[in-house]
């Protein structure tokens, strides 16, 4: 099963399957290198890069730290997973430490 993953509105948000599912805007806490603080609690200011690996809807952020203020682009974030079965997509929980790495797996 094909399903098409892209950014729209100059990064502002992921599109799964032609439906927004996955906007910025929104505090996300990181585990993994960004800046000094441990976790990270990121500003999610624009979706740079979107991805696909296996099941796992992924992107790459950029976005500030509100702690320390620290910017920059994350390494890739789990969004979501695609269910096997229906195609359909399910974000992650608002609250979920999202880890960062540096590249695709």
């Amino acid at each position: 099963m094909t399903t098409q993953v892209h950014q729209l509105d100059d990064g502002a948000w992921v599109s799964v399957g032609d439906s927004r599912v996955v906007r910025v805007g929104d505090l996300w806490r990181l585990s993994g290198p960004f800046c000094g603080c441990e976790p990270t609690d990121l500003l999610a200011e624009g979706f740079v890069e979107v991805g696909v690996d296996g099941r796992t809807v992924e992107g790459r952020v950029a976005g500030q730290c509100v702690a320390c203020g620290a910017s920059g682009v994350t390494g890739w974030l789990a969004l979501g997973r695609l269910d096997p079965h229906s195609g359909r997509f399910r974000a992650l929980d608002d609250d979920a430490v999202r880890s960062t790495s540096p590249s695709r797996r």
